[in-house]
C-alpha cells in the first residue's frame, strides 16, 4: 500500500505538529506500507522540490505566487491552488493508493479531485486555530467562513480521524456520521527501559546555573494559549515557601515579549531563565534536569477539545507534571494517579500544585510509575497507528468509511 501525506509543514521545523507526522511516518513504514510526504508552501524555505530529513524524503511545494498570494483570504487560495498542482504532479509519478491529508482543511481541498480516496486528519479546527493565534475572534466572518470550510472538507472527505475524542465530538456535531470517525490519540515512543549514559541532568544544571534549585520547567512553544504568563505571574507564590525555584522557559514563539515583560513586572527576571530554542536531539538532556514540569494551559475551545503531546512526553520520560484543568488535559491526564490537574487560569492553584509535587518525593514516586505504565500500555505510537488498518483496509476494498 502506498499512501501520500499532506501535511502543512514537517521537520526540520520543531512542533507538536511535525513530530506527531514524523512518528506517524515511522510507525507505518514498519507496518510494511509505503509512505510518500508532501508539505505546502507553509513549510518555509527548502534546499528544493525534494529535501531529506533523517530517513524521510519530504516533497517541497514552492511558494505560491502572483497577486492572488498577496491579498487576504485569496492568499489561502493561492496556497490551495499551489499545493493541488505539487499533489497532482506527485499522484502522476508515484501513483499514491491513499492521500491523507492531515490540518489545516487548506490541505484536505489541496488533495480533493485526484481520483483517489482521501482521508482527512482532523488535529485542530481550522477555525478555532486561528482564534488560539489571535489572527480572528470567535463568531467573526473570518471565524464563520473558516468553520464553513472545514465542515465542507469534512463531508466531502472519504474516511476521517482525529486525534482525540474531544475533536471527534465536535465532528459529529457538525453533521458527520460517527461510523465515519477513527481516533488516532497522540502518542509518544516509549522506551523499554532507561536507557543507558541517560543524560547527566548535574551537567545541564551547572549550564543554566540550576544546581541545587528546584527546577520548574515548560519546553514548547510561547503561545498564548499555553498560559505562560499565568506560570511567571504564580512564580512569586512558589518562591514565597521554595525560595530555590527557578522557572526555566525552553522555546519560543510569539508570546515571548509578553512573557519576558511579566518576568519584569513580577519581579523576577533573576528566576526566570529564557534558554531559547533547543534542537530536539538536546530535550532528553533538558528533561533530566527538571523537577516537575507546567503546562498551564488556559480555557478556550481549542484546549478544551484538543489534546497535547506534552503531558505523554513527560510520562514517557519519567518526569513529574502539573497541568490546568482544560479538556484536553483531563482526556490524558487522572489527576492525582498519572499527574496534578489544577484550576485552569487559577494562579494560586498553580502555585500551590507546583509546590505540592516539589514536596512530597513519595507523591513524586507515584506519579512517576503511574504514568510510565500509563503510556507503555495506552499511548505508545506503535499501539496508535495500529487504528490506521481499518481506515486504509476499507478505503482499499472501496467501502465508505473506515470503521468496520
Amino acid at each position: 500500500m502506498r499512501i501520500l501525506h499532506v501535511f502543512d509543514h514537517s521537520l526540520p521545523v520543531q512542533s507538536g505538529y511535525a513530530f506527531r507526522s514524523a512518528a506517524i511516518l515511522r510507525e507505518q513504514r514498519r507496518l510494511g506500507w509505503e509512505t510518500l510526504q508532501v508539505t505546502g508552501p507553509k513549510q518555509g524555505p527548502a534546499t528544493g522540490l525534494v529535501e531529506d530529513f533523517e530517513e524521510l524524503r519530504f516533497h517541497r511545494t514552492p511558494p505560491a505566487t502572483g497577486m492572488a498570494a498577496r491579498l487576504p483570504v485569496l492568499d489561502q487560495l493561492a496556497v490551495v491552488s499551489a499545493l493541488k498542482r505539487r499533489i497532482a504532479e506527485i499522484v502522476r509519478s508515484e501513483k499514491p493508493d491513499i492521500l491523507h491529508a492531515h490540518s489545516p482543511c487548506l490541505d484536505a481541498m489541496a488533495a480533493f479531485g485526484h481520483g483517489k480516496p482521501v482521508v482527512y486528519e482532523l488535529r485542530s479546527s481550522w477555525e478555532d486555530a486561528a482564534v488560539s493565534s489571535g489572527v480572528t475572534t470567535e463568531g467573526s466572518l473570518r471565524y464563520r467562513a473558516s468553520r464553513w470550510l472545514e465542515t465542507r472538507a469534512l463531508h466531502r472527505a472519504d474516511a476521517i480521524t482525529t486525534i482525540c475524542e474531544g475533536l471527534r465530538r465536535d465532528v459529529i456535531l457538525r453533521g458527520i456520521p460517527g461510523d465515519k470517525i477513527t481516533v488516532v490519540p497522540n502518542s509518544v515512543h516509549v522506551p523499554a527501559a532507561p536507557a543507558a549514559g541517560q543524560p547527566d541532568g548535574e551537567s545541564q544544571r551547572d549550564k543554566y546555573g540550576l544546581r541545587g534549585c528546584c527546577v520548574v520547567a515548560f519546553i514548547g512553544s510561547f503561545f498564548a494559549w499555553e498560559g505562560l504568563v499565568s506560570l511567571i505571574e504564580a512564580l512569586p507564590l512558589v518562591l514565597q515557601q521554595r525560595p530555590d525555584a527557578r522557572l526555566l522557559l525552553v522555546g519560543a514563539g510569539p508570546d515571548e515579549a509578553a512573557m519576558r515583560a511579566a518576568a519584569a513586572r513580577c519581579g523576577v527576571e533573576a528566576q526566570v531563565i529564557f534558554a531559547g530554542q533547543v534542537p530536539h536531539r538536546e530535550v532528553a538532556a533538558l528533561y533530566a534536569m527538571v523537577d516537575v514540569l507546567a503546562y498551564p494551559r488556559l480555557p478556550m475551545r481549542l484546549t478544551e477539545m484538543v489534546t497535547p503531546l506534552k503531558p505523554l512526553e513527560a510520562m514517557a520520560m519519567r518526569k513529574v507534571f502539573v497541568a490546568s484543568d482544560v479538556g484536553g488535559h483531563r482526556e490524558l491526564v487522572e489527576d492525582g494517579v498519572t499527574g496534578l490537574l489544577f484550576k485552569a487560569g487559577d494562579r494560586a492553584a498553580l502555585a500551590a500544585a507546583l509546590l505540592r509535587a516539589a514536596d512530597d518525593a513519595a507523591l513524586r514516586a507515584r506519579l512517576v510509575d503511574a504514568g510510565f505504565r500509563h503510556v507503555s500500555g495506552e499511548r505508545s505510537w506503535a499501539r496508535a497507528v495500529q487504528q490506521y488498518v481499518p481506515v486504509y483496509t476499507r478505503l482499499m476494498q472501496g467501502l465508505p468509511g473506515g470503521r468496520s
